[in-house]
């Protein structure tokens, strides 16, 4: 009896310790997931962040080409859909023209090898003959591959209103 007791024991201790050593492992990951980064690769983000802001104002093609993943897809705040493509040809014929974007209230969320960015724009520039200028809240989302990351996502949405500033 005691032989047996005396294993019951060493299980629930054993099974105790593994218990603690899962949730030490995964309590701190978990706890850091969706907050705000100070390591290099938020620093990182919000420097991409800043180039493709670069790459709109003085239409850097290049730039816009290495910043767009292949498979990327935006969503304007009209609701069209853009392609890496679509967004290269708006770019080369000049149909799109940006001259002025301020940026403000840049939030980045790091998820192992996806950026989700979100922030506010203050935008004066045309689309065609469509004038776009105005205010926007918008997200992109980057994903790192082979050790680059890349725009996979965006999607704007106009705000509109006085009062529909800083609401969170």
């Amino acid at each position: 009896m005691y032989a047996h007791s005396e294993h019951r024991w060493l299980f629930t201790t054993v099974g105790r310790l593994s218990l603690v050593l899962v949730l030490l492992a995964v309590i701190p990951t978990q706890a850091r997931a969706g907050f705000p980064h100070k390591d290099g690769t938020h620093k990182e983000i919000e420097g991409l962040e800043l180039d493709w802001r670069q790459a709109q104002l003085t239409n850097d093609i290049p730039a816009v080409e290495r910043l767009l993943a292949d498979d990327y897809l935006g969503i304007s705040a009209n609701g069209t859909l853009e392609t890496k493509a679509d967004e290269l040809t708006r770019r080369r014929t000049g149909s799109l023209k940006i001259t002025q974007l301020n940026l403000s209230d840049i939030k980045v969320r790091i998820y192992g090898d996806t950026a989700v960015v979100t922030s506010k724009a203050e935008l004066v520039g045309k689309n065609g003959d469509r004038d776009i200028s105005g205010r926007y809240r918008y997200t992109r989302v980057y994903s790192n591959r082979l050790g680059q990351w890349r725009i996979v996502s965006f999607e704007a949405s106009r705000i509109s209103g006085p009062d529909s500033d800083e609401k969170h």
